[in-house]
């Protein structure tokens, strides 16, 4: 088999590249060891985040530091053994969410951010999922006045700088949006601009099929076996060595499988993070995803019930589940909204991948032509899928990217 490209990786941001790809008239080949949109993709709060132009960053307050370092809170858990192996990461990770640093970061990622909702519905309007997305936006409520305000004006700093809307909301206003909260809160930020996923499973599915009617093939195979070839590269899959001029590693937490191979050492490590869905009792909704700002935990209304998630959790990538945050987060979250029983027969464990400035790597990698790299999202993969994808796909068939890729090129490592 010969193929112009093979994807990596069939997380939403390989499925996006091999979308775009396919539309512009490239044979693509999708591969993975799995069926698309299990990993990392499946498991999320659902949000395309377009409000998110500042990422991630690694606290500089010392009440926080102090509450992470005691290692009992459900937005944050490590494990001890990992910590001399990323130490050097997290180290970079704080460096970069310095406040003036953070500042400037947030300045080169804002493009990706300003076309997460617009790629998106361009891509469901096209595989008949729009449904899927909906305007809801979501919500950020506090618990004490204190943390509102520092909210507050962090929320009016974006809105100045990035034209991102949202409406402040007093304790009254969040009972009307969201009646069935059973706390008392002081009020809440509604970020309006972002769109909820109902189904981000069966969102990334649709592209899947959508890839599939544009002509696009799929085969399960292994990344490891990729090998560079005269006059192109060379993969071993269940439907035989596949041939292609160009391949994309979209491999997520798993990229490093293949970048190592070639020589390459990009600082990325992983954030793993754990859901599980509940019920609501009686006639209980929930109408968007609400953030439950000072306890660290995120409900959000599922096609399969209401999705508990959890922050981060640092971690070997393969170490063994974990999910102490979701067992921290489940009592205080049915104090906050009535969930009834579990629906899930285990906790759901993901893995996110982050470079230290939280940004992505998107572009050709240095030293091998046709080596494309499209991953290191961190908590924005749903998020920055389709416009990731519609970015590489023009930088491989020689187009003018829609915006400038060079912040997020392999080189800054």
């Amino acid at each position: 088999m010969r193929k112009d490209v093979v994807v990596l990786g069939a997380g939403i941001v390989g499925v996006s590249i091999a979308v775009h790809l396919q539309k512009r008239g490239r044979s693509v080949l999708l591969v993975d060891k799995r069926q698309p949109g299990l990993e990392t993709s499946f498991g999320n709060a659902g949000l395309i985040q377009r409000e998110g132009v500042y990422p991630y960053g690694f606290p500089h307050d010392f009440g926080a530091l102090l509450r992470y370092a005691l290692n009992n809170t459900i937005d944050a858990h490590y494990h001890l053994a990992a910590l001399p192996k990323i130490a050097p990461f997290l180290f970079q990770y704080w460096m970069h969410s310095r406040p003036a640093q953070h500042k400037a970061i947030a300045r080169l990622y804002a493009p990706l951010i300003e076309h997460s909702v617009t790629e998106h519905m361009a891509l469901a309007e096209e595989a008949g999922s729009s449904q899927l997305i909906r305007p809801t936006g979501w919500m950020k409520v506090f618990r004490s006045d204190k943390a509102m305000e520092t909210q507050l004006r962090d929320a009016e700093a974006v809105k100045r700088d990035f034209g991102v809307n949202f409406d402040a909301l007093d304790s009254r206003s969040v009972a009307e949006r969201e009646p069935h909260l059973k706390v008392a809160l002081k009020g809440g930020i509604h970020w309006t601009d972002p769109a909820a996923i109902y189904d981000p499973h069966a969102l990334v599915m649709s592209y899947v099929e959508l890839y599939e009617r544009l002509g696009g093939d799929m085969a399960a195979g292994d990344a490891k076996s990729l090998e560079q070839t005269a006059d192109g590269w060379r993969l071993q899959t269940e439907k035989g060595p596949v041939d292609a001029g160009a391949v994309v590693v979209a491999l997520g937490p798993w990229a490093d499988v293949v970048t190592r191979k070639f020589g390459y050492r990009f600082p990325l490590a992983v954030k793993r993070g754990y859901h599980m869905h509940y019920k609501a009792q009686g006639n209980a909704v929930l109408n968007r995803p609400t953030l439950d700002f000072e306890r660290g935990y995120f409900l959000a209304p599922m096609a399969r019930g209401i999705r508990l998630t959890t922050g981060a959790e640092f971690a070997d990538r393969d170490a063994p589940m974990t999910p102490v945050q979701l067992q921290r987060a489940e009592p205080i979250a049915k104090e906050f909204f009535p969930l009834g029983e579990r629906v899930d027969p285990e906790p759901w464990m993901g893995m996110r991948p982050c470079t230290p400035d939280m940004m992505p790597i998107i572009g050709q990698a240095p030293r091998h032509k046709n080596l494309w790299l499209g991953f290191g999202h961190a908590h924005h993969g749903m998020t920055l899928g389709p416009i990731t994808g519609r970015i590489l796909a023009e930088m491989i068939t020689g187009e003018a990217p829609v915006i400038d890729p060079k912040p997020y090129r392999p080189e800054r490592f």
